[in-house]
């Protein structure tokens, strides 16, 4: 059972809490959390007992928000939250990333974290406060974890680095990074940038891994004061070093062999027809448990010494590259033609399928998050099948990692898109990635910058990506430049940097070790920029800017500016007359508060229709202008006709004919479109009209002959 413990810092300019042993003492560690007035409170829970047939280790990670903690109640018919949002799925993985590779080597025992956002000041984002409650609740639950860790919010505000940055301060920022890592160095980094260096993103970092050491500092002397007896960690079975050796002298020869195959599928295929004869040879010699609990890490041993190695000593890769060397690339636009843009790109054994989507405000997305609801008209959205990788495997609903890769994407394509004043289209991506070896998300980033391009939208500039790879051995240090998909499973880092020639849009780093020093970090970013440029010269020999008007199965949007107070004129009672409209037109029709209409339709004349409309609606009334109007009402002294929107007029009797009319409707009946001049307007707003002084075949003035004298 825990004592209750309480630690207290001044951080960013805040008051950072950390508090345990008061609320659910039954998990293996818990603490509230609390910076400003945002609390989370964060729980760990270990298992006592391993998974030693397991090939990974079994940690999930879910932070959840609950409406209350912004005083509000959820929406829909059930008015209770359901399944995870995309900012819950997003902070999910946030925290797992940097957190997983510090178990301990060989802990099998199934971990569960979950963060609940339990109270919102609209001021702190959770997400920073959670993976340091985690950090807190890890180190103090007795799991083998080799922490602590520190994360920060890195903003920068007229050139100055900003630690944690308020919510309503991000609008001025041009950089929003978030870095974690240890006392000794930095293990994860996810950014989206306004064109930054890359001098500028590594001082950010650098920024963030200083600033969170306070935190760090806190934690430790809180696991000092209340930390649970430490688990066992199992020591390795009796006979593992035997097995190992056993599989380095059947396999050490053909996995080499297979390691010198370019060709990823017949690379494959030689590796796990290797692996399948050594399996067979071990079994029939060693017990079937011990085969079971350490065959996949001596073949992962075997591999990653192989490969490491081999680029070490030589400098050239498993597909016969260089460190430096991107693949091969070829890009298309217009592969779709009936969509409003789409293009192709393929890098080497990598491709992606980009399509664009033009569409209108109602196609917005509506985010309900606890600052509020928001719209969104910008969305890229990831799918990874299986058969991209040549595999039968789960399809079905979107997992985490497209949703993290497609995010990382709209990071990196987010800060060069037009603003919705000068582009006023929702725009909707979809990546299909149909080949992968290598990296995914950053093939997404070209190819939704060559389908916007092909849709006509007018980037600021193109974009590219590139995921560059670390093999750290005491015998050297190599980066690489478009990693393999085997070089990232077998390597030291996952960086992937994306951004136009003038610098960087994201950065997303992942590192498996403690030991990146900045130098590292400082030759990685310039040999990433070196290929981002060589990418975007590829891109641009088949498009270089967006095209000059979209695509003829577009939308066409007009956007005009009306008078607040005649807004609901042309929306009409219960929305009777913009829906009116919108039928008899065939337009769609986007009103916003501030009076700006925004009238789309593929066909023009539907759309100037509609424009007239609106525009007969607000306009206000002109003495001596000619209208067209509808005689709505006839009584005995005249007629009521609506002429301009909802607005009517009198004809009186007198001005029906340059006759006298004895009965209104000897002239005129009810239903009837006749053409009438606005002879005044009364001190009450009644308008008079006259159909006498106009012809009603023309539809011009009639001019009085002139008497002779």
């Amino acid at each position: 059972m825990f004592k209750e413990y309480r630690k207290e810092i001044e951080w960013g300019g805040r008051t950072l809490v950390l508090e345990t042993g008061k609320i659910a003492r039954q998990a293996s560690g818990a603490v509230m959390a609390t910076y400003g007035e945002t609390k989370v409170l964060c729980t760990v829970v270990a298992e006592k007992t391993a998974q030693p047939d397991a090939d990974f280790f079994p940690l999930s990670v879910h932070y959840q928000e609950k409406t209350y903690a912004a005083g509000r109640i959820p929406g829909g018919f059930f008015k209770r939250e359901g399944r995870p949002s995309e900012k819950e799925t997003l902070t999910s993985r946030l925290i797992d990333r940097p957190i997983r590779p510090l178990f301990a080597k060989g802990f099998k025992n199934e971990v569960q974290v979950i963060c609940t956002v339990m109270q919102h000041d609209m001021e702190n984002d959770p997400d920073i406060i959670s993976m340091i409650g985690t950090s807190a609740a890890l180190c103090i639950s007795g799991a083998p974890f080799m922490g602590p860790i520190g994360g920060a919010r890195v903003g920068r505000i007229d050139g100055e680095y900003v630690l944690n940055p308020l919510l309503d301060q991000m609008a001025d920022s041009d950089l929003d990074l978030v870095v974690a890592g240890t006392k000794e160095g930095v293990l994860m980094v996810e950014s989206e940038a306004a064109e930054l260096s890359e001098d500028v993103m590594l001082g950010a970092v650098s920024f963030g891994h200083n600033a969170f050491q306070p935190v760090i500092k806190a934690i430790i002397e809180m696991a000092e004061s209340c930390a649970r007896e430490p688990m066992d960690v199992p020591g390795a079975p009796e006979g593992v070093d035997d097995v190992k050796a056993k599989v380095k002298k059947l396999a050490e020869a053909g996995m080499r062999d297979a390691y010198k195959i370019s060709d990823k599928m017949a690379r494959q295929n030689a590796v796990a027809a290797v692996k399948e004869s050594t399996t067979a040879a071990i079994r029939e010699e060693f017990d079937a448990a011990l085969v079971g609990q350490v065959l996949g890490d001596a073949f992962k041993s075997l591999e990653k010494n192989i490969v490491r190695h081999s680029i070490l000593e030589t400098g050239i890769r498993i597909d016969g590259r260089d460190t430096k060397t991107v693949r091969p690339i070829i890009t298309e636009v217009g592969i779709l033609p009936r969509s409003h843009g789409s293009a192709l790109f393929t890098r080497g054994e990598t491709q992606s399928i980009g399509v664009a989507t033009l569409g209108t405000g109602s196609d917005e997305q509506i985010i309900d998050a606890l600052e509020g609801s928001y719209r969104s008209h910008f969305m890229l959205h990831y799918n990874f099948p299986p058969y991209s990788v040549g595999e039968a495997g789960r399809f079905g609903a979107t997992g985490r990692r497209e949703i993290g890769h497609g995010k990382l994407a709209w990071r990196a394509i987010h800060p060069v898109l037009p603003s919705k004043e000068e582009f006023p289209y929702t725009i909707r991506v979809v990546s299909e990635i149909t080949e992968s070896n290598g990296s995914s998300s950053m093939a997404t980033v070209c190819s939704t910058s060559l389908a916007l391009m092909d849709a006509g939208v007018p980037l600021k500039r193109p974009v590219a990506g590139i995921a560059m790879g670390l093999i750290k051995e005491d015998v050297g240090v190599a980066v690489l430049s478009d990693i393999l998909g085997d070089e990232d499973h077998l390597g030291d880092m996952d960086f992937k940097v994306a951004g136009t020639e003038q610098g960087i849009t994201s950065l997303q780093m992942d590192i498996k070790i403690t030991s990146i020093t900045s130098e590292i970090m400082k030759t990685a970013l310039a040999q990433a920029k070196d290929g981002r440029i060589h990418i975007l010269g590829e891109m641009g020999h088949t498009i270089e800017h967006n095209r000059e008007t979209v695509a003829a199965t577009a939308p066409r949007i007009e956007t005009f500016k009306i008078n607040k107070d005649k807004i609901r004129d042309v929306i009409g009672a219960g929305g009777k007359v913009i829906r009116e409209i919108c039928e008899t037109t065939g337009a769609k029709i986007d009103l916003d508060d501030d009076g700006t209409v925004k009238v789309a339709a593929v066909d023009a004349d539907a759309m100037q229709r509609a424009i007239d409309w609106v525009k007969g609606i607000v306009a206000e009334p002109e003495v001596g202008a000619i209208y067209t109007g509808k005689v709505v009402k006839i009584m005995d002294f005249g007629a009521f006709v609506n002429f301009m929107g909802p607005r009517d007029g009198l004809v009186h009797i007198s001005e029906l004919a340059n006759r006298r009319v004895d009965k209104v409707t000897d002239v005129i009946e009810e239903g009837q479109t006749i053409k009438v001049k606005l002879i005044g307007i009364d001190d009450r707003g009644k308008v008079k009209l006259s159909m006498k002084v106009v012809d009603q075949e023309t539809g011009k003035e009639i001019v009085p002959e002139k008497k002779d004298d």
